[in-house]
């Protein structure tokens, strides 16, 4: 219902719940605000936009007040000018003569408005807290609107900044009067792109530098797809804004914040490398890039290409097409994952290409693909707002998904119910209602024992397992032997809990379930899914907004590459390699002759290495990947890759895998290239360019078109050229759509226009589809499928000699293997060396102190680095992130396999701990880093 009234004496109309000041930005007219913007809302307590509204005393709060029809408004009467001007000139007195923004707020309003000089004296000086790597503080410009507070409190819902004392004494303050960098603070920026004056700002003072250009992209990071905005000044990029996308609405983590200067660091490749001739590979030599970089000579890219090309080819032709592998990157586009794939299956000849989904969502890939007839998310993390029941599983997403667990957040305290599943106790955990702190291991015995109860009594959802499943009665049976009692002992969760957890969701009018790699990652991986997926079906809990089934995704196109093909056993779309009509439609469009696309699913990651160990695979090209790092049990992973006749390795660092190569090809980082990228919500975005390659650095896309033409591909009408291949990304995203029903509505001008498109998308005039499997699933009948599972245990237990479980995963300021992320100078400040982290009963048992050096060790490898104390960790447990190569914690990892994915036991190993070792070797990342003020 619209409400009418009149507001500088134009006739206007406001909906429910609009203020005044709602439908003056509407309106386009300018009424100064302070304490309001779009992210925080209305707090009214600057009293800037103050209106004077006929027939009323007082002066209104235009943010605060909701209008009445036939109510008569002037914004700009002498009355409210004079006040807002007032407002203006008392806050101005009070500031720096300086702005410390180029965009300052109250500075900006003055000028609208024409205030001067304050007549008024200034207030005491404050002196700055330059002590957080990130964000300095310059209280000196605040004039406590408060928006950083509730960006911290409402919005990011991390409870650092507050207001404190009382009057004139009253302060913005950080955790109990706390420097920021001695805080809690995890540095999102919410409050720096919050501040209007600077009080906040980059500590590299970005905030008082114009920028030669904006350039609209996305985050280069996680799976959430954070939609940004670069500045850049004097082509490096300076400061990032979150841009409201429909994934963060503004919003961005540590990573995306700050983590941008990784393109220009020192150790950048810029040119072409070839492996000396005197300079053997050595798996168990150093990893340092500054060590590393003396077993390579420069050379020419005819020379490299030759080399690499040249020698793939000759082994192809040698010892078969199965002799080749590649492993893609889900770092990279969408275009360049399918033109990977296209390569490997159409010049290499074999479906012998994997990437990193092997080593993350394999598991759940395969339940989803097996019971719902789609490995896809069901509704996006967004939607957890209209939840009831919120369930998280084996995920940390305050720390591997910052920005989805906000919404998380919101949710929680908005009222829905927060359950957590997971041995470790996360900062998640403070919002829950129900934390279950379960033995590492015993999740599907917990899972059934969840069902037993729903199934037991009677809580399923009938008419939706009649109208829309099959195989609910075999599932029924098995769960009968999983009473939340009998499985008390396994799961170390009493039963009263079990069944109380049970309950909530089962009767919840709208519940969802999203996990991450706590659930994937083990040998029962798959069969965790299928419970998850169980759980769904037979409670009805899919297919409506607030519910469904969302495994959270975890490098920023891992969906995308998955979707284009970049896996072993599926062409684009997710159609069979081992499907006559599949591979009859692919060689059509590909122009090729059917018998030369590979009939037999190609092998995963693990796979390949294993195949190289029988010298069955002699070739290898890898894009972005870091498998030296990533893959279990490492070592054998770095000695299988040195084994290799030929390794190429196209990246932008010397990492790890990159050290074993004979050919290292300098390509393009994320802000350097155009293409699309497909977050974990199905939401195909556009990425954009906004730096130059430095050096001879080259265009990914250029790179893979070029050696391609090894393999007698002739993919010149793509129209990749060296430095710029936006028109090729754009050429080769149409092709893609032609194999690609899912996103034949997204076309390239589309996304350029719109920015993203969620998929399905079948025609360019109709909207995405957020939610789907509304009315069926995309099965042969339509119906998912429930699939039991037995409980399967830890390939590797604890004993007498390895008493501990190794948990191994990612943290906050760091990324993945850490080839970027510690390169950027302020995470890299933030979180410098290799940490274990462990219960402080843990540590009193082993003679440790916090900060203390430690080794761990199991039965493939041992490393040493520094105790950190956590009480969220179980005892018995301990954590470590996979990102330091100076602590490469999956030299420890079980490579033992999930028998249905082909995923490897990640989340799970034996190791034993002793206080001391060798200090990690001060790493060649920081010392070649520059300052970031």
């Amino acid at each position: 219902m619209s409400i009418a009234f009149t507001l500088d004496g134009r006739a206007v109309a406001a909906e429910t719940g609009e203020t005044l000041l709602d439908v003056a930005l509407r309106e386009g007219i300018a009424i100064p605000h302070l304490c309001f913007s779009d992210a925080q809302g209305a707090a009214g307590n600057c009293r800037a936009c103050v209106v004077e509204v006929d027939g009323e005393r007082t002066l209104a709060a235009s943010c605060c007040r909701v209008p009445r029809d036939g109510m008569v408004v002037h914004s700009a009467s002498e009355r409210a000018r004079r006040a807002q001007r007032g407002v203006l000139e008392l806050l101005k007195s009070d500031l720096p003569p300086t702005p410390l923004k180029v965009d300052d707020e109250v500075a900006r309003w003055c000028d609208a408005l024409g205030v001067g000089t304050p007549r008024y004296p200034a207030r005491v000086s404050i002196d700055a807290d330059r002590s957080h790597p990130a964000i300095a503080v310059n209280l000196d410009a605040c004039i406590q609107c408060t928006r950083c507070v509730r960006a911290c409190r409402d919005v990011q819902a991390n409870d650092v900044i507050g207001l404190a004392f009382r009057g004139e004494q009253a302060q913005i303050t950080f955790d109990l009067g706390d420097a920021m960098g001695a805080s809690t603070c995890v540095a999102c920026g919410e409050c720096v792109q919050a501040c209007p004056t600077g009080a906040l700002a980059p500590a590299n003072g970005a905030a008082a530098e114009v920028p030669d250009k904006r350039v609209d992209s996305v985050c280069p990071f996680c799976g959430v797809g954070c939609a940004l905005t670069w500045q850049v000044r004097d082509d490096r990029i300076v400061a990032v804004e979150g841009r409201d996308g429909p994934a963060n609405r503004g919003r961005l983590c540590v990573k995306g914040r700050y983590g941008f200067d990784y393109p220009r660091h020192p150790q950048r490749l810029t040119v072409p490398l070839i492996r000396r001739d005197d300079a053997p590979k050595d798996a168990d030599a150093s990893t340092d890039p500054a060590v590393a970089r003396q077993w390579f000579r420069e050379a020419t890219w005819e020379e490299a290409m030759a080399r690499a090309g040249g020698t793939l080819r000759r082994l192809r032709d040698a010892r078969g097409p199965r002799a080749l592998a590649g492993f893609g990157s889900a770092k990279g586009s969408n275009e360049e994952a399918y033109l990977f794939q296209k390569l490997v299956r159409a010049g290499f000849g074999s479906n012998n290409v994997d990437h990193c989904t092997r080593l993350c969502h394999a598991s759940s890939v395969a339940a989803l693909l097996e019971g719902i007839g789609s490995g896809a998310v069901s509704n996006p993390v967004t939607d957890v707002a209209q939840a009831d029941v919120i369930v998280v599983i084996g995920a940390n997403p305050v720390v591997n998904h910052p920005v989805a667990a906000t919404w998380i957040k919101n949710a929680a305290r908005r009222g829905a119910k927060l359950v957590i599943i997971d041995p470790r106790r996360s900062e998640l955990a403070r919002h829950a209602t129900h934390h279950l702190a379960f033995r590492p291991g015993s999740d599907v015995a917990l899972l059934n024992a969840m069902m037993h109860v729903i199934v037991d009594e009677g809580l399923v959802n009938a008419p939706f397992i009649a109208d829309r499943t099959s195989g609910y009665e075999a599932l029924a049976a098995k769960v009968r032997a999983f009473s939340p009692e009998a499985m008390a002992p396994v799961t170390g969760i009493d039963a009263e809990t079990v069944r109380t957890v049970a309950r909530l969701y089962a009767i919840s009018p709208a519940a969802m379930i999203l996990w991450g790699m706590g659930v994937s990652q083990h040998v029962h991986g798959t069969d965790n899914a299928r419970c998850l997926i169980s759980l769904a079906l037979m409670t009805g809990q899919i297919g409506r907004p607030g519910t469904g089934l969302h495994p959270l995704r975890g490098q920023n196109n891992v969906q995308g590459a998955s979707d284009a093909g970049l896996i072993p056993m599926m062409f684009p779309d997710y159609h069979r390699v081992d499907d006559a009509a599949a591979r009859a439609q692919v060689a059509q469009a590909w122009g090729m002759p059917v018998e030369r696309l590979d009939a037999q699913p190609g092998l995963t990651v693990v796979e390949i290495l294993a195949a190289i160990d029988r010298e069955e695979i002699r070739g290898m090209f890898i894009m972005g990947e870091n498998p030296a790092m990533s893959d279990p049990d490492a070592q054998h992973a770095r000695h299988a890759l040195a084994r290799l006749e030929m390794l190429v390795v196209q990246d932008i660092f010397l990492t790890e895998t990159a050290a074993l190569a004979d050919v290292v090809l300098p390509a393009s980082a994320f802000a350097e290239k155009d293409g699309t990228f497909t977050n974990t919500d199905r939401l195909v975005q556009r990425g954009r360019r906004a730096l130059s390659l430095p050096g001879q650095a080259r265009q990914d896309l250029w790179c893979i078109v070029e050696l391609a033409r090894w393999f007698d591909l002739d993919w010149s009408s793509y129209g990749a050229t060296p430095l710029d291949c936006e028109a090729a990304a754009a050429a080769v995203f149409d092709e893609m759509r032609t194999l690609m029903p899912s996103i034949v509505g997204a076309s390239w001008a589309r996304l350029d226009r719109e920015g993203g498109v969620t998929y399905p998308v079948a025609r360019e005039d109709e909207p995405g589809h957020p939610i789907v499997f509304v009315d069926r699933f995309p099965t042969a009948d339509g119906r998912g499928r429930f699939v039991p599972a037995d409980v399967l245990p830890p390939d590797e237990q604890p004993d007498d000699a390895y008493p501990l479980v190794l948990i191994t995963g990612r943290q906050l300021e760091h990324w993945h293997t850490g080839s970027m992320t510690r390169r950027a100078a302020v995470l890299d400040a933030l979180e410098p060396e290799p940490v274990a982290l462990l219960h402080p009963a843990e540590l009193a048992r082993h003679g440790l102190l916090p900060g203390g050096l430690l080794t761990l060790q199991s039965r493939r490898g041992e490393v040493s680095l520094y105790a950190r104390a956590d009480e969220g960790m179980p005892t018995g447990t301990v954590f470590v992130a996979f990102c330091w190569y100076e602590a490469a914690v999956n030299r420890l990892t079980n490579p033992a396999l999930d028998p249905v994915a082909r995923i490897p036991e990640l989340k799970y190993c034996a190791v034993r701990l002793r206080a001391g070792g060798t200090a990690p070797a001060e790493g060649g990342f920081r010392a070649a880093l520059q300052p970031t003020a």
